[in-house]
């Protein structure tokens, strides 16, 4: 997988109350990527770009918000979120991270 792609999988990391528990917790890492991007495209492109080890990838899809404004309706768009559980000992720094 060339270096475009990677940046094409990966889309930013996922920084909230939860995910920071996710690290300490669990080693578990959050990041908002393609909709069409495949587990095995996430690991690789997560182990590519970090140098690290995954051990497991969860995705889900997030279905937009509706919303209106002025009496016009409208949605925000779906995307999908990765949860990735990295090797024992090992860690991203996703405050630094330039994805």
């Amino acid at each position: 997988m060339n270096d475009a792609k990677l940046y094409e999988v990966i889309r930013a990391p996922r920084v909230s109350e939860k995910t920071a528990r996710l690290q300490e917790v669990s080693n578990q890492y959050a990041f908002e990527v393609s909709t069409v991007a495949t587990k095995a495209d996430i690991k690789a492109a997560v182990e590519k770009l970090f140098g690290v080890t995954v051990e497991a990838v969860n995705v889900l899809n997030v279905k937009g918000k509706n919303k209106s404004f002025r009496q016009r309706q409208g949605s925000r768009g779906d995307w999908r979120k990765a949860y990735v559980k990295l090797a024992d000992g090992q860690s991203i720094d996703v405050m630094n991270a330039k994805v």
